[in-house]
């Protein structure tokens, strides 16, 4: 079967909770054991798994890395019985490895899945990236603001000031210039030091979260699933990839990319409608993280669909030897 077959986003949503329940249930173990490769792989393991019993032809066009760096679940591996439509899958089997072994808040398990062509083909390079939550005008804030102006026009269009404005950003050097104009213009930061898929949802739940802007540089693979969860939450995310050598080139042309300086929407990075699951692992602002009880593991799963706009969360609860 090929792409041809229709993509029933409502059919196979549920088994896409459930391959984010897996991977998550699989780690489990190894919250706060300091482990963050062993946590990592046996996520893989049990993705890979899950997604090969779903009846889909599927690409993995965000994954682990290119095939030489990640024996599964790399970029152009094929998923699934082969029996269904043609899919693009996006991604992290355990997005915050390091906050799982040192079991921090806001560890997940983390996948996208839509039509072939659907996705950008980000390569595993730097993507400057800029989100807020839903509800505001088309291009309130870019990625060509100073970062003052996007503060100020967020403020602004929200009726408060600007030191009623949280945002979101990766705790790196790199963002040490970034983080000192946000704080000269009065806004509060709210710093992570891993996980930003996380905390680009965190923008479109802001009267949960508290956060209402994200930005700052990370991965490109991350931009594309942060891009899915918002088109099923709502919201806005710009993105620029960034490249340090003529490899991190090569490999965008690679991937089909020649306009290196785009600067690509969620629309652009998502182009048609998908499905999308994350499932805790460690407790965070936005899911609870894995549950331990005598004889039980319980997890709660966060479960999207951009062509509704519905979010249902989840709970599963699994007995354990």
């Amino acid at each position: 079967m090929t792409s041809t077959v229709e993509f029933h986003d409502r059919m196979l949503s549920l088994g896409l909770a459930r391959v984010a329940e897996q991977a998550a249930l699989a780690s489990a173990s190894l919250v706060g054991r300091g482990d963050e490769k062993a946590a990592d792989q046996a996520a893989v393991n049990a993705m890979r798994e899950q997604l090969n019993l779903l009846d889909i032809n599927g690409v993995v066009v965000i994954g682990e890395g290119e095939r030489d760096e990640a024996p599964m679940l790399y970029i152009g591996e094929e998923v699934g019985t082969g029996k269904g439509p043609g899919v693009d899958i996006a991604l992290d089997p355990l997005e915050g490895t390091t906050l799982t072994a040192k079991d921090m808040p806001n560890a997940l398990t983390v996948i996208a899945m839509g039509p072939r062509g659907s996705m950008l083909h980000a390569p595993d390079v730097y993507m400057e990236k800029l989100a807020i939550g839903p509800g505001y005008p088309q291009g309130l804030v870019t990625l060509d603001m100073p970062v003052a102006t996007r503060i100020s026009a967020l403020a602004t269009e929200k009726g408060c000031a600007p030191k009623d404005i949280t945002v979101c950003i990766l705790e790196r050097p790199r963002h040490e210039d970034m983080i000192a104009e946000v704080r000269s213009t009065g806004a509060s930061i709210r710093l992570i030091t891993d996980g930003d898929v996380a905390g680009v949802m965190h923008c479109a739940e802001s009267a949960t979260t508290g956060i209402d802007m994200y930005m700052g540089t990370g991965g490109a693979p991350e931009g594309v699933l942060a891009a899915a969860a918002l088109k099923c939450m709502g919201g806005q995310i710009e993105g620029r990839l960034l490249f340090r050598n003529d490899d991190e080139k090569g490999r965008a042309e690679k991937a089909g990319i020649t306009d290196l300086n785009r600067v690509y929407s969620r629309d652009e990075m998502v182009t048609e409608d998908v499905i999308f699951a994350a499932t805790g692992v460690t407790s965070g602002t936005l899911l609870p993280g894995i549950r331990r009880e005598p004889g039980w593991l319980t997890t709660t799963t966060l479960l999207m669909r951009s062509k509704t706009g519905s979010v249902r969360r989840m709970e599963y609860r699994t007995p354990v030897e």
